[in-house]
């Protein structure tokens, strides 16, 4: 080993290993602080953001939410290396398994790498219900499987059945070397959103149920086929905490506001969110404790709350579609999430 290499191996092993490896270091613990080097990637560098994601392009004014950086309490998040990420990864499979906000992180993920390495060869399809983004050169496959509920909703004699016990989509999973799961979002909605028609939880099949009730079974049925199929050796697997919205001011102690609409700047407290814990994510940990040695938690949830201005609200397609206080601007709040994504796989 040359001079310098062992000169840069001592450096990592100084200033590296303490930041994230400290026993109080908790990377889902602090604030967010200015940082004038971000975002890690501009949105004219990625050319396949989907339009709902790009807010500068869709004619956002403001560039501040832009400029924000996580900083945990007790430690420092490495910086998301892009090639150290394809590395690590070389020859494997990576699937997000979930909603739109499960787009939201494939999307963010595929445009750091594609930063990382603007010259390497990619190829982007989608088939069905499955999109997969693959760098050729490095044998890497980064997929999309769009899967709302996780469970299965099946076309019965009088209607669409979700059931709450049935996961045979679980096939499309095994075999991946890294899985990254997320349900939550459709589980609140009714009328013409609401994509089933009645719900069976074991041989009792209803009109409707208590939904949180319903999420929590659909949990239990997701952690079971864990325990039952996936191997830890072979396969890593995350769960992506509840992803917030912020429709309502008032959980952030604002009732002017109304909406996420107009809001440049992210709550900073240090008591945390004013609205308090997630109820979902409150079920999901409590789920998570039963898998607890196969799965980690991607624990987003309480750092994204606070981050009321990092929506599309009028910028997700233009102004055309009314306000999104759900989904994220890209470059934005899920290039975070990758981040510590990048820095639990590395831990």
């Amino acid at each position: 080993m040359g001079p310098s290499a062992f000169a840069a191996v001592v450096l990592f092993v100084i200033e590296f290993w303490p930041q994230v490896h400290g026993s109080k270091c908790d990377i889902y613990r602090g604030r967010w602080v200015h940082d004038a080097s971000y975002p890690l990637y501009r949105s004219t560098h990625c050319p396949f953001i989907q339009q709902e994601f790009n807010c500068q392009k869709n004619g956002r004014p403001d560039h501040l939410y832009l400029k924000y950086r996580w900083q945990p309490t007790s430690c420092n998040l490495p910086r998301f290396c892009g090639r150290d990420f394809l590395r690590r990864f070389k020859g494997k499979r990576i699937m997000f398994v979930g909603d739109s906000l499960s787009l939201n992180q494939w999307q963010s993920l595929t445009c750091l790498l594609h930063r990382a390495v603007p010259r390497a060869n990619y190829t982007l399809q989608r088939i069905g219900g499955l999109s997969t983004f693959n760098f050729t050169a490095y044998g890497v496959s980064i997929m999309y499987s769009r899967n709302a509920f996780l469970v299965d909703i099946v076309n019965g004699k009088n209607g669409r059945v979700l059931k709450l016990n049935s996961i045979g989509s679980g096939q499309l999973w095994k075999g991946v070397d890294l899985l990254i799961f997320d349900t939550w979002h459709w589980w609140l909605h009714t009328g013409r959103k609401q994509p089933w028609d009645y719900v069976q939880d074991d041989k009792i099949t209803r009109k409707d149920m208590n939904r949180m009730v319903a999420y929590e079974k659909a949990l239990r049925t997701w952690a079971r086929w864990v325990k039952l199929t996936v191997n830890p050796a072979k396969t890593k697997v995350f769960f992506q905490g509840v992803s917030p919205d912020h429709m309502d001011s008032r959980d952030w102690g604002d009732p002017t506001a109304k909406t996420c609409r107009g809001e440049a700047h992210p709550i900073i407290s240090k008591r945390g969110y004013p609205g308090g814990p997630h109820p979902a994510q409150v079920v999901l940990k409590k789920v998570l404790r039963s898998v607890s040695k196969q799965v980690h938690l991607l624990d987003i949830t309480s750092l994204s709350q606070l981050r009321k201005d990092g929506h599309p609200s009028a910028f997700g397609y233009g102004g055309r579609r009314g306000t999104d206080c759900t989904h994220w601007c890209l470059p934005g709040v899920p290039d975070t999430w990758n981040e510590l994504l990048f820095a639990a796989l590395i831990h």
